[in-house]
Protein backbone atom coordinates (compact mmCIF):
# COMPACT_ATOMS: atom_id res chain seq x y z
CA UNK A 1 0.00 0.00 0.00
CA UNK A 2 2.84 2.51 1.07
CA UNK A 3 4.49 1.30 -2.43
CA UNK A 4 1.47 2.36 -4.36
CA UNK A 5 1.38 5.46 -2.67
CA UNK A 6 4.58 6.54 -3.50
CA UNK A 7 4.46 5.38 -7.20
CA UNK A 8 1.50 8.12 -7.04
CA UNK A 9 3.27 10.58 -5.78
CA UNK A 10 6.18 10.70 -7.67
CA UNK A 11 4.02 9.99 -10.81
CA UNK A 12 1.98 13.07 -9.79
CA UNK A 13 5.79 15.05 -8.97
CA UNK A 14 7.05 14.31 -12.53
CA UNK A 15 4.05 15.41 -14.36
CA UNK A 16 3.92 18.97 -12.11
CA UNK A 17 7.40 19.43 -13.54
CA UNK A 18 6.32 19.34 -16.98
CA UNK A 19 6.39 22.49 -18.53
CA UNK A 20 3.26 23.94 -19.90
CA UNK A 21 3.44 24.89 -23.53
CA UNK A 22 2.03 26.04 -26.54
CA UNK A 23 2.48 26.10 -30.55
CA UNK A 24 3.76 28.86 -32.58
CA UNK A 25 3.63 28.88 -36.20
CA UNK A 26 7.12 30.76 -38.30
CA UNK A 27 6.45 31.87 -41.61
CA UNK A 28 9.88 32.82 -43.57
CA UNK A 29 9.80 33.72 -47.24
CA UNK A 30 9.58 29.95 -48.46
CA UNK A 31 8.79 27.91 -45.74
CA UNK A 32 6.54 27.27 -42.76
CA UNK A 33 8.02 25.87 -39.40
CA UNK A 34 5.96 25.01 -35.93
CA UNK A 35 7.44 24.97 -32.48
CA UNK A 36 6.43 23.83 -28.92
CA UNK A 37 7.03 27.00 -26.78
CA UNK A 38 7.23 26.89 -22.92
CA UNK A 39 4.64 29.28 -21.92
CA UNK A 40 7.75 31.39 -19.61
CA UNK A 41 9.96 31.69 -23.12
CA UNK A 42 10.64 35.19 -24.06
CA UNK A 43 11.06 36.74 -27.23
CA UNK A 44 15.08 35.88 -27.69
CA UNK A 45 14.11 32.30 -26.50
CA UNK A 46 11.86 31.57 -29.70
CA UNK A 47 13.81 33.69 -32.01
CA UNK A 48 17.42 31.94 -31.40
CA UNK A 49 15.73 28.48 -31.63
CA UNK A 50 14.24 30.13 -34.95
CA UNK A 51 17.67 31.36 -35.99
CA UNK A 52 19.22 27.65 -34.84
CA UNK A 53 16.68 25.87 -37.26
CA UNK A 54 17.71 27.83 -40.28
CA UNK A 55 21.49 27.89 -39.75
CA UNK A 56 21.36 31.59 -39.49
CA UNK A 57 23.96 33.32 -37.54
CA UNK A 58 23.23 36.83 -39.03
CA UNK A 59 21.14 37.39 -36.58
CA UNK A 60 21.03 41.28 -36.13
CA UNK A 61 18.82 42.14 -39.75
CA UNK A 62 15.98 39.74 -38.65
CA UNK A 63 13.06 39.75 -36.34
CA UNK A 64 9.73 37.81 -36.00
CA UNK A 65 6.88 39.97 -36.92
CA UNK A 66 2.49 40.30 -36.25
CA UNK A 67 0.09 42.45 -36.81
CA UNK A 68 -2.05 44.51 -33.67
CA UNK A 69 -5.16 46.05 -35.20
CA UNK A 70 -3.77 46.58 -38.56
CA UNK A 71 -0.35 48.20 -37.33
CA UNK A 72 2.76 46.11 -37.43
CA UNK A 73 4.39 44.51 -34.18
CA UNK A 74 7.79 43.64 -33.60
CA UNK A 75 8.85 40.61 -31.14
CA UNK A 76 10.49 41.73 -28.50
CA UNK A 77 13.60 40.15 -27.08
CA UNK A 78 13.29 41.15 -23.12
CA UNK A 79 9.47 40.39 -23.03
CA UNK A 80 7.38 36.87 -22.70
CA UNK A 81 6.24 35.88 -25.73
CA UNK A 82 2.71 35.53 -24.77
CA UNK A 83 2.93 39.26 -22.82
CA UNK A 84 3.03 40.77 -25.98
CA UNK A 85 -0.56 41.73 -27.85
CA UNK A 86 -1.01 38.38 -29.98
CA UNK A 87 -3.69 36.16 -30.66
CA UNK A 88 -3.86 33.88 -27.72
CA UNK A 89 -5.41 31.04 -30.19
CA UNK A 90 -2.85 28.09 -31.30
CA UNK A 91 -0.40 28.09 -33.29
CA UNK A 92 0.48 32.19 -32.50
CA UNK A 93 1.88 33.33 -36.12
CA UNK A 94 4.80 35.07 -36.29
CA UNK A 95 6.57 36.12 -39.85
CA UNK A 96 10.36 35.92 -39.72
CA UNK A 97 11.54 38.60 -42.07
CA UNK A 98 14.36 41.40 -42.43
CA UNK A 99 13.76 44.07 -39.78
CA UNK A 100 16.88 46.29 -40.92
CA UNK A 101 18.71 46.60 -44.55
CA UNK A 102 22.25 46.78 -45.11
CA UNK A 103 24.12 49.48 -46.66
CA UNK A 104 26.05 47.52 -49.23
CA UNK A 105 24.43 44.28 -49.58
CA UNK A 106 27.62 42.55 -50.94
CA UNK A 107 30.04 43.54 -48.23
CA UNK A 108 27.77 43.27 -45.49
CA UNK A 109 25.52 40.02 -45.93
CA UNK A 110 28.21 37.17 -45.25
CA UNK A 111 26.24 33.81 -45.05
CA UNK A 112 24.85 31.77 -48.25
CA UNK A 113 20.96 31.95 -46.48
CA UNK A 114 20.87 35.60 -45.45
CA UNK A 115 21.36 36.76 -48.60
CA UNK A 116 18.72 34.19 -50.15
CA UNK A 117 16.21 35.69 -47.44
CA UNK A 118 16.93 39.20 -48.22
CA UNK A 119 16.91 38.20 -52.06
CA UNK A 120 13.45 36.52 -51.67
CA UNK A 121 12.07 39.39 -49.66
CA UNK A 122 12.75 42.25 -51.83
CA UNK A 123 11.95 40.64 -55.04
CA UNK A 124 8.27 40.30 -53.27
CA UNK A 125 8.00 43.64 -51.97
CA UNK A 126 8.88 44.81 -55.68
CA UNK A 127 6.62 42.40 -57.06
CA UNK A 128 3.85 43.74 -54.79
CA UNK A 129 4.98 47.18 -55.82
CA UNK A 130 6.13 48.38 -51.90
CA UNK A 131 9.58 49.27 -53.33
CA UNK A 132 9.08 51.38 -57.04
CA UNK A 133 11.32 49.42 -59.71
CA UNK A 134 11.40 51.02 -63.33
CA UNK A 135 10.20 49.05 -66.30
CA UNK A 136 13.51 48.56 -67.37
CA UNK A 137 15.10 47.46 -64.33
CA UNK A 138 12.17 45.07 -63.86
CA UNK A 139 13.40 43.28 -66.93
CA UNK A 140 16.83 42.88 -65.98
CA UNK A 141 16.18 41.49 -62.33
CA UNK A 142 13.50 39.32 -63.43
CA UNK A 143 16.31 37.64 -65.60
CA UNK A 144 18.89 37.35 -62.62
CA UNK A 145 16.10 35.71 -60.80
CA UNK A 146 15.15 33.02 -63.26
CA UNK A 147 19.35 32.66 -63.66
CA UNK A 148 18.82 31.67 -59.79
CA UNK A 149 15.77 29.60 -60.45
CA UNK A 150 16.57 27.58 -63.28
CA UNK A 151 20.57 28.23 -63.94
CA UNK A 152 22.36 28.39 -67.01
CA UNK A 153 20.06 28.90 -70.00
CA UNK A 154 19.94 26.15 -72.38
CA UNK A 155 17.65 26.83 -75.38
CA UNK A 156 16.62 22.90 -76.11
CA UNK A 157 15.32 23.04 -72.68
CA UNK A 158 13.99 26.48 -71.78
CA UNK A 159 11.78 26.61 -74.60
CA UNK A 160 9.00 29.46 -75.47
CA UNK A 161 6.59 29.65 -72.80
CA UNK A 162 8.68 28.28 -70.06
CA UNK A 163 8.35 31.34 -67.47
CA UNK A 164 4.44 31.56 -68.57
CA UNK A 165 3.26 30.32 -64.93
CA UNK A 166 6.35 32.83 -63.57
CA UNK A 167 5.21 36.03 -61.85
CA UNK A 168 8.27 37.99 -62.86
CA UNK A 169 7.21 42.02 -63.35
CA UNK A 170 5.13 44.24 -61.17
CA UNK A 171 1.39 44.38 -62.49
CA UNK A 172 1.98 48.14 -62.80
CA UNK A 173 4.81 47.46 -65.26
CA UNK A 174 2.42 44.58 -66.92
CA UNK A 175 -0.30 46.96 -67.79
CA UNK A 176 1.74 50.03 -68.79
CA UNK A 177 3.05 48.34 -71.88
CA UNK A 178 0.87 47.17 -74.76
CA UNK A 179 3.16 44.27 -74.86
CA UNK A 180 2.01 40.32 -74.23
CA UNK A 181 3.81 37.78 -72.32
CA UNK A 182 5.66 36.47 -75.21
CA UNK A 183 7.10 39.99 -75.81
CA UNK A 184 8.07 40.38 -72.24
CA UNK A 185 9.37 36.60 -71.79
CA UNK A 186 11.69 36.86 -75.13
CA UNK A 187 12.90 40.13 -73.67
CA UNK A 188 13.74 38.37 -70.16
CA UNK A 189 14.89 35.55 -71.78
CA UNK A 190 17.52 37.51 -73.60
CA UNK A 191 19.35 38.99 -70.74
CA UNK A 192 18.69 35.43 -68.79
CA UNK A 193 21.33 34.02 -71.90
CA UNK A 194 23.87 36.70 -70.88
CA UNK A 195 24.17 35.60 -66.91
CA UNK A 196 25.89 32.08 -67.93
CA UNK A 197 27.63 30.52 -65.24
CA UNK A 198 26.01 32.44 -62.89
CA UNK A 199 25.81 30.16 -59.28
CA UNK A 200 22.52 30.59 -57.71
CA UNK A 201 24.08 32.92 -54.90
CA UNK A 202 25.93 34.90 -57.40
CA UNK A 203 22.80 35.83 -59.26
CA UNK A 204 20.48 36.66 -55.99
CA UNK A 205 23.73 38.86 -54.72
CA UNK A 206 23.38 40.07 -58.49
CA UNK A 207 19.56 41.30 -57.51
CA UNK A 208 20.08 42.61 -54.65
CA UNK A 209 23.07 45.06 -55.86
CA UNK A 210 20.49 46.66 -58.28
CA UNK A 211 17.82 46.54 -56.35
CA UNK A 212 19.93 48.45 -53.27
CA UNK A 213 20.19 51.26 -55.45
CA UNK A 214 16.26 51.87 -55.82
CA UNK A 215 14.62 54.80 -54.02
CA UNK A 216 12.11 52.87 -51.86
CA UNK A 217 14.47 50.08 -50.98
CA UNK A 218 14.80 49.60 -47.56
CA UNK A 219 12.71 52.14 -46.03
CA UNK A 220 9.94 52.22 -43.99
CA UNK A 221 7.20 54.98 -43.96
CA UNK A 222 5.14 56.37 -41.20
CA UNK A 223 2.30 58.91 -41.93
CA UNK A 224 3.62 62.13 -39.27
CA UNK A 225 2.19 65.53 -38.89
CA UNK A 226 4.53 68.90 -38.18
CA UNK A 227 3.86 71.33 -35.72
CA UNK A 228 1.85 73.07 -38.20
CA UNK A 229 -0.35 70.03 -38.65
CA UNK A 230 0.97 69.41 -42.50
CA UNK A 231 0.83 65.98 -43.68
CA UNK A 232 4.18 64.21 -44.38
CA UNK A 233 5.99 61.01 -44.73
CA UNK A 234 8.70 59.81 -41.93
CA UNK A 235 11.02 57.49 -43.69
CA UNK A 236 13.38 55.27 -41.63
CA UNK A 237 16.47 53.31 -43.34
CA UNK A 238 19.84 52.04 -42.77
CA UNK A 239 21.24 55.73 -43.75
CA UNK A 240 18.81 57.83 -41.44
CA UNK A 241 15.27 59.83 -41.45
CA UNK A 242 13.92 61.25 -44.10
CA UNK A 243 11.18 63.46 -44.93
CA UNK A 244 9.01 63.08 -47.62
CA UNK A 245 5.97 64.54 -49.01
CA UNK A 246 2.98 62.38 -49.33
CA UNK A 247 2.39 62.13 -52.63
CA UNK A 248 6.27 61.48 -53.39
CA UNK A 249 7.97 58.64 -52.04
CA UNK A 250 10.96 58.53 -54.40
CA UNK A 251 12.63 62.23 -53.28
CA UNK A 252 12.67 63.50 -49.47
CA UNK A 253 12.28 66.71 -48.65
CA UNK A 254 14.95 66.86 -46.50
CA UNK A 255 17.22 64.12 -44.81
CA UNK A 256 19.11 63.74 -41.75
CA UNK A 257 21.46 61.21 -41.34
CA UNK A 258 22.47 58.86 -38.65
CA UNK A 259 26.04 60.62 -37.73
CA UNK A 260 24.27 63.82 -37.59
CA UNK A 261 21.42 62.99 -34.97
CA UNK A 262 22.69 63.45 -31.48
CA UNK A 263 19.00 61.97 -29.85
CA UNK A 264 15.38 60.56 -31.01
CA UNK A 265 12.75 60.33 -27.95
CA UNK A 266 9.26 60.23 -27.96
CA UNK A 267 6.68 61.84 -25.25
CA UNK A 268 3.18 59.95 -25.87
CA UNK A 269 2.82 61.13 -29.17
CA UNK A 270 5.34 63.40 -30.00
CA UNK A 271 8.60 62.51 -31.82
CA UNK A 272 11.66 64.52 -31.43
CA UNK A 273 14.79 64.72 -33.55
CA UNK A 274 17.65 66.62 -31.64
CA UNK A 275 20.48 67.57 -34.78
CA UNK A 276 23.94 66.81 -33.57
CA UNK A 277 24.79 70.68 -34.45
CA UNK A 278 22.89 72.23 -31.04
CA UNK A 279 22.53 75.67 -33.43
CA UNK A 280 19.84 73.70 -35.23
CA UNK A 281 16.46 73.43 -33.62
CA UNK A 282 14.96 70.25 -32.98
CA UNK A 283 12.39 68.78 -35.19
CA UNK A 284 9.36 67.74 -33.26
CA UNK A 285 6.35 65.94 -35.29
CA UNK A 286 3.36 63.72 -33.88
CA UNK A 287 2.00 60.52 -35.26
CA UNK A 288 -1.44 59.39 -34.60
CA UNK A 289 -0.76 56.21 -32.72
CA UNK A 290 1.54 55.57 -29.68
CA UNK A 291 2.13 52.25 -30.89
CA UNK A 292 3.78 53.29 -34.21
CA UNK A 293 6.29 55.85 -32.35
CA UNK A 294 6.94 53.07 -30.03
CA UNK A 295 8.05 51.27 -33.63
CA UNK A 296 9.61 54.45 -35.13
CA UNK A 297 11.77 54.21 -31.63
CA UNK A 298 12.69 51.02 -32.70
CA UNK A 299 13.73 51.11 -35.99
CA UNK A 300 15.78 54.49 -35.56
CA UNK A 301 17.61 52.95 -32.67
CA UNK A 302 18.02 49.30 -34.58
CA UNK A 303 19.80 51.29 -37.50
CA UNK A 304 21.36 53.90 -35.37
CA UNK A 305 22.97 50.92 -34.13
CA UNK A 306 23.94 49.22 -37.15
CA UNK A 307 25.06 52.14 -38.56
CA UNK A 308 27.63 52.54 -35.50
CA UNK A 309 28.71 48.95 -35.65
CA UNK A 310 29.47 49.52 -39.29
CA UNK A 311 31.67 52.24 -38.73
CA UNK A 312 33.99 49.76 -36.02
CA UNK A 313 36.68 47.16 -36.67
CA UNK A 314 34.55 43.85 -37.23
CA UNK A 315 33.87 41.91 -34.05
CA UNK A 316 35.63 38.39 -33.97
CA UNK A 317 32.31 36.38 -35.06
CA UNK A 318 31.82 38.65 -38.15
CA UNK A 319 35.67 38.11 -39.03
CA UNK A 320 35.15 34.19 -38.15
CA UNK A 321 32.16 34.39 -40.08
CA UNK A 322 33.89 36.26 -43.29
CA UNK A 323 37.00 34.15 -43.34
CA UNK A 324 34.76 31.18 -43.76
CA UNK A 325 32.41 32.60 -46.24
CA UNK A 326 36.29 33.36 -48.57
CA UNK A 327 37.16 29.96 -47.41
CA UNK A 328 33.67 28.60 -48.72
CA UNK A 329 33.37 30.74 -52.09
CA UNK A 330 37.26 29.60 -53.01
CA UNK A 331 36.08 26.03 -52.66
CA UNK A 332 33.23 26.80 -54.64
CA UNK A 333 35.13 28.91 -57.28
CA UNK A 334 37.49 25.01 -57.28
CA UNK A 335 34.85 23.20 -57.79
CA UNK A 336 33.47 25.02 -60.57
CA UNK A 337 36.56 24.92 -62.44
CA UNK A 338 36.72 21.43 -61.79
CA UNK A 339 32.99 20.80 -62.91
CA UNK A 340 33.85 22.92 -66.08
CA UNK A 341 36.93 21.17 -67.08
CA UNK A 342 34.69 17.77 -66.88
CA UNK A 343 31.74 19.44 -68.71
CA UNK A 344 34.50 20.08 -71.12
CA UNK A 345 36.60 16.87 -71.29
CA UNK A 346 33.01 15.39 -71.60
CA UNK A 347 31.94 18.02 -74.53
CA UNK A 348 34.95 17.12 -76.39
CA UNK A 349 34.52 13.26 -75.80
CA UNK A 350 31.06 13.61 -77.15
CA UNK A 351 32.37 15.54 -80.19
CA UNK A 352 35.05 12.50 -80.45
CA UNK A 353 32.15 9.97 -79.93
CA UNK A 354 29.70 12.34 -82.60
CA UNK A 355 33.12 12.36 -85.12
CA UNK A 356 33.38 8.72 -85.16
CA UNK A 357 30.30 7.36 -85.51
CA UNK A 358 29.71 10.31 -88.43
CA UNK A 359 32.80 8.46 -89.96
CA UNK A 360 31.39 5.16 -89.27
CA UNK A 361 28.73 5.87 -90.61
CA UNK A 362 30.20 7.54 -94.20
CA UNK A 363 32.50 4.23 -94.12
CA UNK A 364 28.71 2.12 -94.09
CA UNK A 365 27.50 4.40 -96.77
CA UNK A 366 31.06 3.75 -98.74
CA UNK A 367 30.65 -0.11 -98.72
CA UNK A 368 26.50 0.05 -99.49
CA UNK A 369 27.37 2.03 -102.62
CA UNK A 370 30.56 -0.10 -103.53
CA UNK A 371 28.42 -3.35 -102.91
CA UNK A 372 25.75 -1.42 -105.35
CA UNK A 373 28.70 -0.86 -107.53
CA UNK A 374 29.46 -4.79 -108.06
CA UNK A 375 26.05 -5.46 -108.18
CA UNK A 376 25.52 -3.38 -110.89
CA UNK A 377 29.09 -4.53 -112.54
CA UNK A 378 28.00 -8.11 -112.35
CA UNK A 379 24.57 -7.52 -113.64
CA UNK A 380 26.43 -5.72 -116.63
CA UNK A 381 28.62 -8.42 -116.92
CA UNK A 382 26.08 -10.82 -117.62
CA UNK A 383 24.11 -8.71 -119.68
CA UNK A 384 27.18 -8.02 -122.07
CA UNK A 385 27.76 -12.24 -122.06
CA UNK A 386 24.35 -12.80 -123.16
CA UNK A 387 24.52 -10.34 -125.56
CA UNK A 388 27.57 -11.55 -126.87
CA UNK A 389 26.28 -14.77 -127.24
CA UNK A 390 23.42 -13.85 -128.92
CA UNK A 391 25.36 -11.94 -131.41
CA UNK A 392 27.68 -14.88 -131.80
CA UNK A 393 24.72 -17.09 -132.83
CA UNK A 394 23.33 -14.47 -135.14
CA UNK A 395 27.13 -14.29 -136.75
CA UNK A 396 26.62 -18.07 -137.11
CA UNK A 397 23.58 -18.17 -138.59
CA UNK A 398 24.52 -14.99 -141.49
CA UNK A 399 27.53 -17.16 -142.04
CA UNK A 400 25.78 -20.15 -142.76
CA UNK A 401 22.69 -18.67 -145.03
CA UNK A 402 25.52 -16.94 -147.10
CA UNK A 403 26.94 -19.98 -147.29
CA UNK A 404 23.62 -21.82 -148.74
CA UNK A 405 23.44 -19.10 -150.98
CA UNK A 406 26.63 -20.00 -152.55
CA UNK A 407 25.36 -23.24 -153.07
CA UNK A 408 22.32 -22.25 -154.96
CA UNK A 409 24.28 -19.66 -157.46
CA UNK A 410 26.22 -22.53 -158.36
CA UNK A 411 23.29 -24.59 -158.76
CA UNK A 412 21.87 -22.14 -160.63
CA UNK A 413 25.19 -21.76 -162.64
CA UNK A 414 25.01 -25.31 -163.58
CA UNK A 415 21.15 -24.95 -164.89
CA UNK A 416 21.35 -25.67 -168.44
CA UNK A 417 19.40 -22.63 -169.67
CA UNK A 418 17.89 -23.08 -173.02
CA UNK A 419 16.32 -20.20 -174.24
CA UNK A 420 17.72 -15.74 -174.24
CA UNK A 421 14.91 -14.85 -171.57
CA UNK A 422 15.95 -17.81 -169.32
CA UNK A 423 19.10 -16.58 -169.78
CA UNK A 424 18.45 -13.14 -169.12
CA UNK A 425 15.85 -14.11 -166.30
CA UNK A 426 18.76 -16.50 -165.04
CA UNK A 427 21.61 -13.92 -165.15
CA UNK A 428 19.65 -11.61 -163.77
CA UNK A 429 18.83 -13.70 -160.81
CA UNK A 430 22.56 -14.74 -160.51
CA UNK A 431 23.29 -11.02 -160.11
CA UNK A 432 20.92 -10.50 -157.50
CA UNK A 433 22.31 -13.79 -155.96
CA UNK A 434 25.78 -12.36 -156.14
CA UNK A 435 24.51 -9.21 -154.73
CA UNK A 436 22.72 -11.01 -151.83
CA UNK A 437 25.94 -12.99 -151.00
CA UNK A 438 27.97 -10.01 -151.02
CA UNK A 439 25.52 -8.37 -148.45
CA UNK A 440 25.36 -11.71 -146.21
CA UNK A 441 29.02 -11.64 -146.15
CA UNK A 442 29.01 -8.12 -145.15
CA UNK A 443 26.75 -8.33 -142.55
CA UNK A 444 28.59 -11.70 -141.48
CA UNK A 445 31.51 -9.64 -140.94
CA UNK A 446 29.44 -6.57 -139.43
CA UNK A 447 28.19 -9.23 -137.16
CA UNK A 448 31.67 -10.96 -136.39
CA UNK A 449 33.64 -7.14 -135.41
CA UNK A 450 30.25 -6.74 -133.14
CA UNK A 451 31.00 -10.41 -131.46
CA UNK A 452 34.43 -9.15 -130.98
CA UNK A 453 33.32 -5.57 -129.45
CA UNK A 454 30.68 -7.15 -126.97
CA UNK A 455 33.72 -9.48 -125.89
CA UNK A 456 36.00 -7.10 -125.58
CA UNK A 457 33.17 -5.41 -123.58
CA UNK A 458 32.56 -7.89 -121.71
CA UNK A 459 36.29 -8.30 -120.61
CA UNK A 460 35.93 -4.41 -119.49
CA UNK A 461 33.22 -5.19 -117.13
CA UNK A 462 34.81 -8.33 -115.38
CA UNK A 463 37.80 -6.25 -115.21
CA UNK A 464 35.35 -3.43 -113.59
CA UNK A 465 33.75 -5.98 -111.54
CA UNK A 466 37.36 -7.11 -110.16
CA UNK A 467 38.15 -3.64 -109.04
CA UNK A 468 34.89 -3.31 -107.52
CA UNK A 469 35.84 -6.05 -105.35
CA UNK A 470 38.97 -5.39 -104.51
CA UNK A 471 37.64 -1.49 -103.35
CA UNK A 472 35.41 -3.41 -100.82
CA UNK A 473 37.81 -5.70 -99.96
CA UNK A 474 39.84 -2.80 -98.79
CA UNK A 475 37.05 -1.04 -97.34
CA UNK A 476 35.92 -3.94 -95.34
CA UNK A 477 39.73 -3.99 -94.01
CA UNK A 478 40.36 -0.47 -93.25
CA UNK A 479 40.91 -0.76 -88.93
CA UNK A 480 38.89 0.48 -86.80
CA UNK A 481 38.67 3.89 -84.83
CA UNK A 482 40.22 3.23 -80.97
CA UNK A 483 37.50 4.97 -78.42
CA UNK A 484 38.65 7.74 -77.69
CA UNK A 485 39.45 8.18 -73.74
CA UNK A 486 40.31 11.59 -73.22
CA UNK A 487 43.07 12.56 -71.14
CA UNK A 488 42.52 15.19 -68.36
CA UNK A 489 44.18 18.35 -68.97
CA UNK A 490 46.45 19.13 -66.04
CA UNK A 491 45.28 21.23 -63.85
CA UNK A 492 47.07 25.09 -63.71
CA UNK A 493 49.78 25.51 -61.53
CA UNK A 494 47.99 28.30 -59.84
CA UNK A 495 44.78 26.55 -58.67
CA UNK A 496 45.22 24.93 -55.01
CA UNK A 497 45.60 21.36 -55.23
CA UNK A 498 43.22 18.96 -53.83
CA UNK A 499 43.32 15.24 -52.92
CA UNK A 500 40.52 12.53 -53.41
CA UNK A 501 40.74 10.07 -50.71
CA UNK A 502 37.58 7.85 -51.10
CA UNK A 503 34.73 9.36 -51.27
CA UNK A 504 36.00 12.60 -49.68
CA UNK A 505 37.68 15.90 -50.26
CA UNK A 506 40.25 17.41 -48.94
CA UNK A 507 41.35 20.88 -49.51
CA UNK A 508 45.03 22.77 -48.90
CA UNK A 509 44.58 26.82 -48.64
CA UNK A 510 47.51 28.87 -48.34
CA UNK A 511 48.12 32.57 -47.73
CA UNK A 512 49.14 32.66 -51.54
CA UNK A 513 45.79 30.72 -52.38
CA UNK A 514 43.89 33.47 -50.53
CA UNK A 515 45.93 36.53 -51.81
CA UNK A 516 45.24 35.19 -55.09
CA UNK A 517 41.69 34.72 -54.44
CA UNK A 518 41.66 38.47 -52.86
CA UNK A 519 43.20 39.72 -56.45
CA UNK A 520 40.68 37.93 -58.51
CA UNK A 521 38.06 39.90 -56.38
CA UNK A 522 39.58 43.09 -57.24
CA UNK A 523 39.49 42.29 -60.47
CA UNK A 524 36.17 41.17 -60.64
CA UNK A 525 35.74 44.42 -58.74
CA UNK A 526 36.73 46.43 -61.71
CA UNK A 527 35.12 44.19 -64.14
CA UNK A 528 31.86 45.15 -62.67
CA UNK A 529 32.37 49.06 -62.43
CA UNK A 530 33.20 48.23 -66.59
CA UNK A 531 30.00 46.08 -66.86
CA UNK A 532 27.88 48.49 -65.18
CA UNK A 533 28.88 51.03 -67.95
CA UNK A 534 27.22 48.46 -70.27
CA UNK A 535 24.32 47.16 -68.12
CA UNK A 536 23.51 51.00 -67.83
CA UNK A 537 23.67 51.71 -71.57
CA UNK A 538 21.32 48.31 -72.26
CA UNK A 539 19.20 49.31 -69.65
CA UNK A 540 18.59 52.57 -71.32
CA UNK A 541 18.29 50.77 -74.92
CA UNK A 542 15.52 48.41 -73.86
CA UNK A 543 13.61 51.79 -71.99
CA UNK A 544 13.63 53.14 -75.77
CA UNK A 545 12.59 50.19 -77.56
CA UNK A 546 9.81 50.03 -75.32
CA UNK A 547 9.09 53.63 -74.54
CA UNK A 548 6.81 53.69 -78.36
CA UNK A 549 4.74 50.60 -76.50
CA UNK A 550 3.92 52.79 -73.62
CA UNK A 551 0.55 53.32 -72.56
CA UNK A 552 0.60 56.82 -71.02
CA UNK A 553 -2.47 57.47 -69.36
CA UNK A 554 -1.85 54.26 -67.31
CA UNK A 555 1.57 55.78 -65.84
CA UNK A 556 1.17 56.21 -61.83
CA UNK A 557 2.07 59.00 -60.26
CA UNK A 558 5.41 57.34 -58.86
CA UNK A 559 6.16 56.77 -62.74
CA UNK A 560 5.81 60.70 -63.28
CA UNK A 561 7.56 61.36 -60.73
CA UNK A 562 10.53 58.78 -61.50
CA UNK A 563 10.84 60.11 -65.35
CA UNK A 564 10.56 63.47 -63.67
CA UNK A 565 13.82 62.66 -61.95
CA UNK A 566 15.34 60.87 -64.42
CA UNK A 567 14.72 64.28 -67.23
CA UNK A 568 16.50 66.47 -64.31
CA UNK A 569 19.67 64.29 -64.35
CA UNK A 570 19.08 62.89 -60.88
CA UNK A 571 20.66 59.68 -60.01
CA UNK A 572 18.16 56.55 -59.29
CA UNK A 573 20.76 55.94 -56.12
CA UNK A 574 18.48 57.23 -52.60
CA UNK A 575 22.44 57.05 -51.48
CA UNK A 576 22.79 60.60 -53.28
CA UNK A 577 19.57 61.93 -52.02
CA UNK A 578 20.69 62.78 -48.26
CA UNK A 579 21.10 66.63 -48.30
CA UNK A 580 23.09 67.84 -44.38
CA UNK A 581 20.69 70.55 -43.33
CA UNK A 582 22.82 73.47 -43.10
CA UNK A 583 22.37 75.90 -40.35
CA UNK A 584 21.02 79.66 -41.68
CA UNK A 585 22.44 81.13 -38.02
CA UNK A 586 19.42 79.72 -35.39
CA UNK A 587 16.55 79.38 -37.76
CA UNK A 588 14.59 76.78 -37.12
CA UNK A 589 13.88 73.77 -39.91
CA UNK A 590 10.71 74.12 -41.45
CA UNK A 591 8.98 71.55 -43.76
Amino acid sequence: MAGAIASRMSFSSLKRKQPKTFTVRIVTMDAEMEFNCEMKWKGKDLFDLVCRTLGLRETWFFGLQYTIKDTVAWLKMDKKVLDHDVSKEEPVTFHFLAKFYPENAEEELVQEITQHLFFLQVKKQILDEKIYCPPEASVLLASYAVQAKYGDYDPSVHKRGFLAQEELLPKRVINLYQMTPEMWEERITAWYAEHRGRARDEAEMEYLKIAQDLEMYGVNYFAIRNKKGTELLLGVDALGLHIYDPENRLTPKISFPWNEIRNISYSDKEFTIKPLDKKIDVFKFNSSKLRVNKLILQLCIGNHDLFMRRRKADSLEVQQMKAQAREEKARKQMERQRLAREKQMREEAERTRDELERRLLQMKEEATMANEALMRSEETADLLAEKAQITEEEAKLLAQKAAEAEQEMQRIKATAIRTEEEKRLMEQKVLEAEVLALKMAEESERRAKEADQLKQDLQEAREAERRAKQKLLEIATKPTYPPVNPIPAPLPPDIPSFNIIGDSLSFDFKDTDMKRLSMEIEKEKVEYMEKSKHLQEQLNELKTEIEALKLKERETALDILHNENSDRGGTSSKHNTIKKPQAQGRRPICI
